[in-house]
């Protein structure tokens, strides 16, 4: 096996996704995996032909760790892992508040250790395809609903929310403005975290994004809207697949009164990509290990979101 060695935090859901992509990439090796639940942890090594940890321990022979743990883990390993030298990837958000993020992301350009967030859409094949459409983007709207999922505690905002601000970000640029509300529905949801977030950004040249984001829904949606001016580009992350609408003529009424008559050119375009989201995102992470992506333009990228969560968490209790 060649490529760097991957420590893996956290063998859930988004774990055992992490250690099947690793684990058959051929760039990389799962070396090992940590996870305090031994059936759990041992379960999902041994499918992937690593090694079980109950905890990170020495991290030496280590060339990358990705934490894949709870959010509210998040801080306390991310510092053990840069505070070793290790270069991290750890799934959004960094930590479920700016302040936390921040000492992070400072901790990594102090000590010189490259770091990432796992903010997936950014390698969705569809989302690659859109933004090589888009042209002069002034309206973005964003849906990501899901039904109710007892496991994840951490807020809506900082759960979902976080992917589509991001994506808004890297289109129209970063906002001047941002409103919106957040609010708890569910009795099971731990206290004052969110089951609903709405969102509408504003930007320098006049651009709008609405975001939304909910876990009560009754189906899973994942739908991104971009307006250029002439052109709209409809995106289905879920499908990975891109819709162009074009409108190009309207005629008056017929004779015999049938009413306006409209003409929409409607274009479906060939991805640029097909690599799985996760397997890309994986590709990213390797070049920041070896250095071939900028270390500091990463880091950079990944504190407009997290800040915008914030100032809307912040406006809505105010």
């Amino acid at each position: 096996m060649t490529g760097p060695r991957i420590l893996l935090v956290g063998a859930g859901s988004m774990g055992s996704l992490h250690a099947r992509v690793i684990s058959a990439s051929g760039s990389a090796e799962l070396a090992a995996l940590v996870d305090p639940r031994e059936h759990v942890g041992r379960d999902v090594a041994e499918r992937f032909g690593a090694q079980w940890r109950p905890e990170i321990g020495d991290l030496s022979g280590i060339d990358g760790v990705v934490v894949a743990a709870a959010t509210e883990a998040h801080p306390q390993l991310a510092r053990q892992v840069l505070e070793a030298g290790v270069p991290l990837l750890v799934e959004k958000p960094v930590a479920d508040g700016l302040d936390s993020t921040l000492e992070i992301i400072e901790l990594s350009q102090t000590l010189g250790v490259p770091m990432m967030c796992g903010l997936l859409e950014r390698f969705n094949p569809a989302v690659l395809t859109a933004q090589k459409l888009v042209r002069e983007p002034i309206f973005a709207t964003a849906v990501r609903h899901s039904p109710y999922v007892p496991r994840i505690r951490t807020g809506v905002a900082w759960d979902l929310l976080v992917h589509d601000v991001d994506l808004s970000i890297r289109l129209l640029g970063e906002p001047v403005r941002v409103s919106g509300a957040v609010e708890q529905f569910h009795p099971d949801s731990v206290p004052g975290a969110e089951d609903v977030a709405e969102a509408v950004l504003g930007f320098e040249d006049g651009g709008i994004a609405h975001v939304s984001a909910s876990r009560i829904g009754q189906r899973k949606i994942r739908t991104l809207s971009i307006h250029d001016l002439d052109r709209l580009i409809e995106v289905d992350l879920l499908r990975r697949d891109v819709t162009v609408y074009r409108h190009v003529s309207d005629q008056a009424a017929d004779d015999d009164g049938r009413g306006y008559r409209q003409q929409t050119v409607i274009e479906i375009p060939e991805l640029v990509t097909s690599v799985e989201p996760l397997a890309a995102q994986l590709a990213h992470f390797t070049g920041l290990i070896d250095g071939t992506v900028d270390a500091d333009a990463e880091r950079r990228s990944i504190v407009p979101s997290h800040r915008v969560v914030e100032q809307l968490k912040a406006t809505s209790r105010s």
